[in-house]
Formats: C-alpha cells, structure tokens, sequence
C-alpha cells in the first residue's frame, strides 16, 4: 500500500505546523505523500507547508471555502496513493501511527478504518475534560473508539483511513457538517464495504475549543443525527434519544426537587461523582474530574437540545432539512 495524508485546513498555519513535524518523525520507513489542501484561509499555510518541503514528499492545493468534506475529497482526487489517510489540522500524530495502520491492515485489511483519539500531555485542562466527555464509555459509549466490541465502527475524520476503491465508488464525503463522516461509514456498508477500527492507531486530537465553543460544536452533531436517521432509517438507534432524555430528566429531578422529592435527583447526582472518580483517575487529576462534570452537562445539552429540535423540524413539521438548517450544508466549489 502507499499512502497518501491529506489533511484539510483552514485559517490554522500554526496547527498544521505541529502536524507536519509529528509526520517527520513517523517511524515508518516506506515512503508515504502529504497533501494539504487549504480551504480559502485568509491566514494561509503555503509558507508553514514550504518549510517541510525538504522533509516530506508534499503537495499544497489553494481552493475557495467549500467545507472540510468536499476539501477532502478535494485533496484525495489530487493524491497518487491507493490508501488515503485523513487528518484534521489540529492532531498530533504518534511517531508508530503510520507502523500501526500498516500492520493491522495487512493482518485484516478494510477499505476504511477509524482510530481513536487521546489528549495529549500538552493540552490544557479544559481540553483534556472535553476529550474524557468525548470518548469515555460512559458518556458517548465508546462510539468513538474507546470500545472495540463496537459492532460497526463509524471512523470519524479527524483520524479516519479510506481506499481509494472505496472512494471511488462512493464519492467520498457529503456536503453535510458536520455528520459526512456517519454518513460516509453507512453508504460504504451498503455498497459492501468494511470497517474497522484499529485501536492502536490513535492521535492525539487537540479540539481547540472553548466551552462556548463546545456547546456550539455538540448542539450541532445533535441536529445532524436525525438527518442522517432521515437518510439512513436503518442504522436508526433508540440510544441516539440518551442526551434528550437525560437532560428532560435531570430538568424533572430539579424541578420535584422544589416538592421535596429527592430520589430522581440521587441517580444524577450518583452519575456525576462516578464521572469525577473515573475522570480523576484516568487524568491523574481531579482537577480536570470536575471540569469533566461540566464537559458533560454541555456535551448533553448542547446535542440533546439539538436533536430535539431537528426531531421536530423532520419528522413532525416535515421540513426540508437543507432549507430549515443551512448551516449544516456546503456547497461543491471544485471540479475534477
């Protein structure tokens, strides 16, 4: 196999320096591409790119802003490699990465694979909290990489391997986001594509958000899901509806509250400190357990309000989801 990086980007020269380097030091001896394509940054990368030239076998594409989906799509139709690998601009990649991806393929190749993500001993408190909301089993349930008994595993973009058959037939990403990457593991299923994750191949993913940030980011993965329910009915799931009901429920807890009854309230508040012992633990830092606690009541709300609302604009208002959230849509601005 030879692989081919792409890595879309905009408006984060210093991010994508920090990827190329970890790139330099990849142990991987075979030889391997980079392409980089910018997604109409006004604060452009052409120069940080330059400065690796000598190190790495690089490509640099300039396009208008047309979404991170369609730039990887993009940066995969420039590539010469039969297997491309996809990073977001703000990971660090481990120097084995590259090792790891190869090993497990040829053991058990798949036309796409996914890998999870870690935080890094350089990332900042907040940062580390909302990586432990993102990926722990007892808030997302492992969706993200944290479990390998996950029975088809939807690789996400931030660290997500693809054939170039498997492209090919499917045309790559939507122009949805975010959810293109959903959306692409479930039309790969159904044209007879696998799947796979492949644990060891993680990254460290910085997420540079902050809480505000966060909050937006969630809200919207939660109005993405019952699009993507709409196209795809049958990958539907009841735990999709986990967020919603918590947060209708620790609303009803609080409110009884007021009527002196306490037992609902008791469960919460029982969730929340096993949140803070494994979020302590796992960080080495209680500190960050109880950042973690927040991560998660915004993780919850945002998506669940989301969903809620994109449920109801779907499925009992039967609006056009592109018309109802433009937002969520880009539009193709490349050519072959």
């Amino acid at each position: 196999m030879y692989f081919s990086i792409v890595i879309p980007v905009y408006n984060r020269p210093d991010e994508l320096e920090e990827l190329l380097q970890s790139l330099v030091l990849q142990d991987f001896r075979k030889p391997f591409e980079v392409v980089v394509v910018d997604d109409g940054s006004t604060l452009s990368s052409y120069e940080v790119v330059s400065r690796f030239e000598s190190e790495l076998n690089l490509s640099f594409y300039y396009k208008a802003n047309s979404g991170p989906g369609d730039s990887r799509n993009f940066g995969m139709k420039k590539a010469k490699g039969d297997y491309f690998i996809i990073f977001d601009s703000d990971c660090i990649i481990p120097e084995n990465y590259l090792s790891h991806v190869e090993a497990a393929l040829n053991q058990n190749f798949s036309d796409c694979f996914g890998g999870p993500d870690e935080a890094h001993p350089s990332f900042t408190s907040i940062q580390k909290a909302i990586n432990f909301s993102m990926t722990s089993v007892l808030t997302t349930g492992g969706i993200r990489g944290a479990s390998e008994k996950t029975q088809k595993f939807q690789p996400r973009s931030f660290n997500m391997g693809i054939s170039k058959k498997a492209f090919e037939a499917s045309n790559g990403f939507g122009l949805i986001h975010p959810g293109e990457d959903p959306d692409l593991s479930i039309r790969l299923w159904k044209l007879g594509f696998e799947t796979q994750l492949i644990s060891k191949a993680f990254v460290y993913h910085k997420r540079r958000i902050d809480w505000s940030k966060f909050a937006k980011q969630v809200y919207k993965f939660g109005k993405v899901r019952p699009i993507l329910n709409t196209w795809h009915p049958e990958f539907t799931k009841l735990t999709f509806w986990f967020p919603t009901l918590f947060i209708i429920g620790l609303d009803i807890a609080l409110l009884i509250m007021l009527f002196g009854i306490f037992i609902p309230i008791y469960f919460y508040i029982s969730y929340f400190f096993i949140l803070l012992i494994t979020s302590s633990w796992h960080t080495k830092s209680l500190k960050i357990g109880f950042l973690s606690i927040i991560a998660v009541l915004i993780q919850f709300y945002g998506y669940g309000i989301g969903f809620l609302e994109s449920q109801i604009s779907l499925n009992i208002l039967k609006r056009d989801p592109e018309k109802q959230f433009p937002d969520l849509f880009f539009k193709s601005k490349f050519h072959d």
